[in-house]
């Protein structure tokens, strides 16, 4: 990359230019050398052109050798340089007879070259001076008493080309002075792009290796070569160099057991992903003993959260236990007993609640997914609420379509358990308070919403509702939602607290359809 983005350098690219400038100079002085005499230029003025051609030969090689050996160029040099081809031009146009010896179209190329290295400076100049060196070829004429020579017309005509020429060249050279700048830019840019690139890749927990469609390695990180246990050179067989992660990498994923010696080991996963094109091909490399102890890390994590909480949500209710157990070994007084065990059930109910919920997410892994009627499903489940707790079936409004799910029904019929529990603890009595609605969303995707009539919930507890232990209710426990929500994902579904349009509170369980 630094080398193309020096060969986009406004310099160098001037230099080469200038270079070629002065090349073709020295064509042209040797061309007059050779064949001039054979082409009757200085028929005229044979003496005055043998020492302009002489001059101009000399000059045109110090030029080319003084360019050579100097890397910079300054626009004054450039100037004398094609102030030195006009003039030298005029004199060759004046001793072969004046501009119908076709020298003022070498004058053009000039004017083209000094517009176009130049950079568009000097352009206009050029074909001033050659404007000049031309209008007066009639004059001369004219007053060496030879009028039939002289042809103002034409004489203003190629003059006008010089202007046209050199107007075109700085029209051209800005232009390419524009598309120079903005070539750098993005050059720039992709090199500022390749440097973050490298830098993030070196950086990386995981091995990247980029390899051709050749199996040469084109590009890796150090953590590759210090999970493989080999080095790694770029532009050799990867075969070569790792061979066991060549055979690997066959596929898009693989497996690959390294040896480190002395009974040492490394389990890695190699996961192999074509780049657009399906020329090169990145394999990302990651070591499942890392995963593994990150993962580990993250589980006793959450777990210590898990237990301080679920430690916090029982020593209150068993503090209640306690105390109300003492009181009752010396309360006499029957109502005042039967108060206390009261409390002592109650308390101990919400024990239980607690450790069924604890035990419902340990089980979320524990799937045994089938094919069911989900309208069906849900028609039997408000069937048996309506039994089990008394409820008037009208309560509930079912607006439901046949759809057919791959979802646990235990766990199914635990999370509408929970959403059920909390919506008939905060809806109304009236008819239609809670709805079920089941509706399509895409060809893959089922909607289950339960929503109800009741305060709803606030802003401030929107993001904390799935929380454990989080509730608004003293006698709850908060883990249905959070039970709820984790069965779900175990299922490959989603549960999520819809934005409710009105009062209420509404919930979607999004579930894949069977297939």
């Amino acid at each position: 990359m630094p080398a193309i983005l020096h060969a986009l350098e406004p310099g160098l690219a001037r230099s080469v230019s200038i270079r070629y400038f002065n090349l073709y100079r020295v064509l042209v002085a040797s061309a007059f050398v050779i064949f001039g005499g054979i082409f009757s230029f200085g028929r005229e003025a044979p003496g005055l052109f043998l020492v302009a051609v002489v001059a101009y030969w000399v000059m045109a090689c110090a030029f080319f050798l003084l360019h050579a050996g100097s890397s910079e160029y300054g626009e004054r040099t450039l100037g004398l340089q094609v102030g030195v081809d006009i003039l030298v031009l005029a004199v060759f146009m004046y001793a072969s007879g004046g501009f119908r010896s076709g020298v003022p179209f070498l004058m053009m190329t000039s004017i083209a070259g000094a517009g176009l290295v130049g950079q568009g400076r000097m352009a206009l100049g050029a074909a001033s001076l050659a404007t000049i060196t031309v209008l007066l070829d009639p004059f001369w004429r004219f007053s060496a008493n030879r009028p039939g020579e002289a042809d103002y017309s034409q004489s203003a005509i190629i003059c006008v080309g010089f202007f046209a020429v050199a107007i075109v060249a700085r029209m051209l050279a800005r232009r390419a002075l524009a598309n120079e700048a903005l070539a750098l830019s993005r050059g720039a840019d992709l090199d500022r792009q390749v440097r973050v690139n490298a830098h993030v890749i070196e950086r990386l927990q995981d091995g990247v290796v980029v390899v051709t469609e050749g199996g040469l390695v084109r590009q890796f990180n150090p953590r590759a070569v210090n999970l493989l246990g080999v080095p790694l050179q770029v532009g050799e067989g990867l075969a070569i160099q790792a061979p066991e992660l060549a055979r690997c990498c066959e596929g898009e994923d693989c497996v690959l057991r390294v040896s480190l010696g002395e009974g040492a080991g490394r389990t890695l996963h190699v996961r192999r992903v074509q780049l657009h094109g399906g020329e090169d091909a990145v394999l990302y490399i990651e070591d499942m003993g890392r995963i593994q102890a990150r993962a580990q890390q993250l589980k006793l994590a959450a777990l210590g959260r898990l237990t301080a909480n679920i430690a916090h949500e029982i020593r209150n209710p068993l503090s209640s236990v306690l105390h109300a157990s003492e009181l009752l070994l010396e309360e006499k007084r029957q109502e005042m007993q039967e108060r206390l065990i009261r409390i002592i059930r109650d308390n101990s109910a919400r024990i239980d609640r607690i450790v069924r919920d604890v035990l419902e997410v340990g089980r979320r892994d524990r799937l045994t997914p089938e094919r069911m009627d989900l309208e069906a499903f849900c028609r039997g489940f408000v069937e048996e609420l309506a039994l089990q707790t008394s409820a008037s079936v009208q309560r509930i409004e079912l607006r439901t379509i046949p759809a057919m799910v791959n979802f646990d029904r235990l766990h199914l019929y635990q999370i509408l358990s929970n959403l059920f529990a909390n919506a008939m603890r905060y809806a109304s009595d009236v008819p239609g308070a809670i709805c079920v609605v089941i509706s399509d969303v895409d060809e893959v995707h089922v909607r289950l919403a339960i929503r109800d009539d009741g305060p709803g919930i606030s802003e401030d507890d929107r993001g904390k509702i799935f929380e454990p232990f989080f509730t608004s209710d003293p006698r709850g426990t908060g883990l249905g939602l959070f039970t709820a929500r984790e069965l779900a994902e175990a299922n490959g579904a989603e549960l999520i607290l819809a934005l409710a349009s009105g009062r209420g509170a509404e919930f979607h369980l999004l579930m894949r359809r069977a297939s």
